[in-house]
């Protein structure tokens, strides 16, 4: 129930930003640009109609300071750093190699390319981070050499979106390093927590892909010319596969042990990335400036966000909108599990038309009070979130990872059949989304077993 007419300003905020979403204005500024609209009619309306709805120039100045906190938060060195890492990573073409030869080391298994897709995707996610280029990359890489060996199209796009998401899930995931800051909770608690979760996901994508190329043999055949599995063979994936896991380890493991920082843990990362560039002779001045290039706008998109986000939630909470969400939310006759759905199911629905970052900084900062008056660990919460929003990105019709994987796809590869092959993905994520919410043990058994209750 609305008590505060300023509460139709916040209702109208909130309506005009979602209707502006479809003009393809970019976000930070379009929430930017509405607070500072809505400041307008505010100052206006106390100036000529003699109606006061809290929101005045002096209340809106506040956003420097808000910005200044934002912008003076040692946690967020860590994005640059760790999208630096991941760029990096993408150029010093372990991919690649691991591809070649995974796909030699599983040949003679039946969805054996597809195994390798998932193993190099869960190593891509903890390395990079980010999802467009991982798709991109395991759709340049895994999509042409799977139709070759006569794999069906709507198997090889599934598993290549659904494996290309888990870079927002498995840590160093920038997406966790943002939502642990806007909920105030420790980014080492956040990573453990996430940790099984994304391997379980992993797990069982491969799980599916072999029981389904057992049940349908023609999806996923053995190619028929796979070469034997030699010791030189295992020597070449293991030599593949050390150096980036070691850089993995490096990073989480200093993180998890308490040797360092989440942000000391990303300059570890970045370190590391450029020395296996520079180790594997694929760093040159073009490639680093491209690295740098590439680093600098994904962190100032993100940080375009802040700005824009901090100022729309300022004037959204001048108008009594956080009061009227945890009024609406607390007033829903289901209990803290019934708004933690209800929570999730709003989440999944605007990851169709926003990215994770827009959610994350607009959605987060209004519900986590109302979660904590309601004692829910938001560890768990977390986690969940954050598969949901994973889950929203390879839903059709709408899900930023097929359109990724359609502006990639070989030519004969239809918008139907990379939604035809996302199908049994989604639903395993949505299985997984149930486990997590039933067994919360997935998401804060490690954290607590690391550091505590």
């Amino acid at each position: 129930m609305i008590s505060d007419p300023a509460q139709y300003m916040a209702i109208a905020l909130f309506v005009s930003f979602v209707a502006l979403i479809f003009t393809g204005y970019p976000v930070a500024w379009l929430m930017g640009g509405l607070a500072v609209a809505f400041t307008v009619i505010s100052v206006l309306s106390d100036t000529y109609l003699d109606t006061f709805f809290g929101v005045d120039w002096g209340y809106s100045s506040i956003v420097v300071d808000r910005i200044y906190a934002v912008m003076n938060n040692w946690v967020l060195v860590a994005l640059p750093m760790f999208v630096f890492m991941g760029i990096m990573m993408d150029k010093s073409g372990i991919a690649e190699d691991l591809m070649t030869d995974l796909a030699k080391l599983f040949g003679r298994v039946r969805g054996g390319l597809a195994i390798t897709v998932v193993v190099i995707g869960v190593l891509l996610a903890a390395s990079t981070g980010i999802i467009g280029a991982a798709v991109v990359l395991l759709a340049i890489l895994g999509i042409p050499l799977m139709l070759k060996h006569n794999y069906d199209a709507s198997l090889a796009c599934g598993v290549v979106c659904a494996t290309g998401t888990l870079g927002i899930l498995i840590p160093p995931s920038i997406m966790l390093v943002l939502m642990a800051d806007q909920i105030r909770i420790s980014v080492g608690d956040l990573f453990m927590g996430a940790m099984l979760p994304g391997l379980m996901l992993g797990l069982l994508y491969g799980i599916f892909i072999l029981v389904y190329a057992w049940l349908r043999p023609g999806v996923a055949p053995a190619p028929k010319d796979a070469e034997p599995v030699r010791l030189a063979l295992v020597l070449n994936v293991l030599k593949s596969t050390i150096p980036p896991t070691l850089l993995i380890v490096a990073v989480l493991g200093s993180i998890f042990f308490g040797i360092a920082t989440p942000t000391e843990a990303s300059g570890v990362g970045a370190l590391g990335a450029t020395l296996l560039a520079l180790v594997r002779k694929r760093l040159t001045f073009a490639g680093l400036r491209d690295v740098l290039q590439g680093t600098m706008k994904t962190t100032s998109y993100i940080f375009a966000l802040f700005v824009g986000a901090t100022a729309f939630a300022l004037v959204l909470r001048g108008f009594g909108g956080d009061e009227l969400i945890e009024d609406a939310l607390t007033s829903l006759p289901f209990g803290p599990s019934g708004v933690v759905i209800v929570i999730l199911f709003i989440a999944f629905l605007l990851g169709f038309v926003l990215d994770w970052i827009e959610i994350t900084l607009i959605l987060l900062p209004l519900i986590a009070p109302v979660l904590l008056d309601m004692d829910v660990n938001l560890v768990w919460f977390a986690v969940l979130f954050a598969v949901t929003l994973q889950t929203s990105f390879i839903t059709p019709p709408v899900g930023f990872a097929l359109f990724y994987m359609k502006g990639v796809a070989p030519k004969g590869v239809t918008t139907g059949t990379i939604y035809k092959g996302i199908i049994p993905f989604m639903t395993i994520q949505l299985i997984a989304v149930g486990l997590i919410f039933f067994f919360p043990s997935l998401a804060t058994w490690l954290p607590a077993v690391a550091y505590g209750p």
